[in-house]
């Protein structure tokens, strides 16, 4: 009998041992988003214990989800894409003045903005795969290129009065068992706006591909060693090419939902997201080194910004800049973190050595 005990006790502590860079990464982000959303449960009131204000969370943050999703997969490979904003700008501006001015359909809308999603992925994608060109430089270009179109197509923000659109807009997808009683003693139901179906399905399909296709194997391959991807057969090119077009096509369906959410077209729509997807995919455990990364802690890392966010605004800290002092701070301990895991591999290689 104690044998079994110490044999079961061993295998715990060999399996988290053995845990690999990405699982542990991913057990990190799920733990700390938990301690903080409990904490904020247990210090800032019962708000945080409504199913509402979670899903809200979501609500906010359905097109951050899907241009994370896409960050994080061009992360894995070992590069960056700094256009994924400008991009999320540009289909909602384009949107706006299709359905407004031109009196445009939602299949139209939908189809523009893959459209620009495609266009921005192909050319980026070859710029980087197939000319070398630093994907820093590359995506830092389509973001300019991206914030002036979206200027060019038109300068004043304007709310969109489409009425198929509105309709759209304004639909809930209820969500049974999870509503509450308001102020007034009456039963509100839980709702989730159309945008987060979408970005639940990407991360869902993202996760599957990287999880279990050939395509995704290729993916962290290449993020952790070229030369070892290419012994392999992968051809790292193609694949480089192919984690840009993702990304950008992942950035036009995020612009979409980003419209659905918001309902308006404007220059200024969604500065800064292209820094908050970095961030999210970084929290989620995505290694800036590439070849290891996970598209469910990319959601928790989105979730995590999100709860930062609410406990700051719940503190009474409105200043912008506390928030962003926060948001650093988070960073700055899942760098390390992500620095202790490599040391930790690099120990264990030259162990094994």
């Amino acid at each position: 009998m104690a044998n079994k005990t110490s044999t079961a006790q061993k295998g715990i502590g060999y399996k988290i041992k053995n845990m690999t860079d990405t699982n542990m990464l991913l057990t990190i982000t799920i733990v700390i988003f938990f301690l903080m959303y409990i904490g904020a449960i247990v210090f800032q009131g019962e708000g945080f214990l409504r199913p509402q204000t979670f899903l809200s969370m979501l609500n906010a943050n359905g097109a951050l989800i899907i241009t994370s999703c896409g960050m994080s997969l061009v992360m894995i490979t070992g590069g960056i894409d700094i256009s994924v904003g400008g991009v999320v700008a540009l289909v909602s501006m384009c949107s706006a003045v299709y359905l407004d001015y031109h009196n445009g359909s939602i299949l139209g809308a939908v189809l523009i903005s893959l459209g620009i999603g495609l266009a921005f992925g192909i050319v980026q994608g070859y710029l980087v795969a197939y000319l070398d060109i630093q994907p820093f430089i590359v995506s830092l270009a389509g973001m300019f290129f991206a914030r002036g179109m979206t200027t060019i197509v038109n300068t004043n923000p304007f709310n969109v009065q489409n009425e198929a659109f509105v309709a759209l807009k304004d639909t809930r997808v209820i969500v049974p068992g999870l509503g509450s009683v308001n102020k007034l003693g009456r039963y509100v139901d839980a709702y989730v706006e159309i945008g987060v179906v979408v970005a639940l399905l990407v991360v869902i399909l993202m996760f599957i591909m990287l999880r279990w296709t050939k395509l995704g194997r290729s993916f962290y391959a290449v993020g952790g060693n070229q030369q070892s991807a290419l012994m392999l057969g992968i051809n790292v090119r193609r694949t480089k090419f192919l984690s840009h077009l993702i990304c950008s096509l992942l950035a036009g369906i995020g612009g979409f939902v980003y419209f659905l959410h918001v309902g308006s077209g404007s220059a200024s729509h969604a500065m800064g997201m292209e820094m908050n997807a970095i961030a999210s995919s970084i929290i989620g455990g995505t290694m800036l080194t590439g070849g290891v990364g996970n598209i469910i802690g990319t959601l928790f890392g989105v979730l995590s910004l999100s709860t930062i966010q609410n406990i700051v605004s719940s503190a009474g800290l409105d200043q912008a800049w506390w928030t962003g002092i926060t948001i650093a701070a988070m960073l700055c301990l899942f760098l390390v973190i992500q620095s202790v895991v490599m040391s930790r591999k690099k120990k264990a290689q030259s162990l094994n050595k």
